[in-house]
């Protein structure tokens, strides 16, 4: 970890022993501070906007009543995406799973460092990413896009690390067989639009 990621991590940790002691501001602010991350994770597992703010909320209710319970053997950001992975799963299990579909979220739960600036790229990954599996596209979404490590990773979806590598592997291979090829679709598709 850098010096900006251990700072975050023990902020994070000083917020989770206040809401230990029923400290509310201190949920709020580690809401805040997540809000934006769980959304862009989550929209990885699913396109409807509802599910993923009911998985959030389900998230923190956890983290809230379990708060005092975090005895520091991962990164809090780790066990915060722990919890929303697996409410996630849960969520997908109780509403039936649909492709995912960044257009349907808002724009502002889409991140700016996400490649918003260009359009076309964004659909064609979005559209490879949906060739993968659910797993393949969360650990796609955890190493890539949310940064964290493939022991992270592991934690977070509870397998071990070998299985999280194998995954990723077969989730490259696959998109380096599928984006060529989804390369022409969305330039049509993009050219058709008026």
């Amino acid at each position: 970890m850098n010096d900006a990621e251990n700072d975050a991590d023990a902020t994070d940790r000083l917020l989770l022993q206040r809401m230990s002691a029923g400290d509310r501001v201190a949920l709020s602010v580690l809401y805040r501070s997540y809000h934006g991350r769980l959304c862009r994770f989550l929209s990885r597992l699913t396109r409807r906007a509802d599910i993923i703010e009911e998985v959030i909320n389900d998230c923190f209710w956890i983290a809230w009543q379990k708060s005092a319970t975090f005895h520091g053997d991962s990164r809090v950001s780790t066990w915060i995406m722990g919890i929303a992975y697996r409410c996630g799963l849960k969520a997908l299990r109780q509403h039936g799973s649909e492709p995912v579909d960044e257009d349907s979220l808002p724009e502002d739960r889409i991140p700016s460092h996400d490649p918003d600036d260009d359009r076309v790229l964004r659909d064609w990954l979005g559209k490879g990413l949906d060739r993968l599996s659910v797993d393949q596209r969360v650990v796609i979404e955890l190493v890539y896009g949310v940064g964290h490590s493939l022991d992270d990773v592991a934690v977070i979806m509870q397998c071990p690390v070998g299985t999280v590598k194998a995954r990723l592997f077969h989730a490259r291979v696959k998109l380096r067989n599928v984006l060529p090829g989804l390369a022409g679709e969305v330039s049509t598709t993009k050219e058709s639009v008026p």
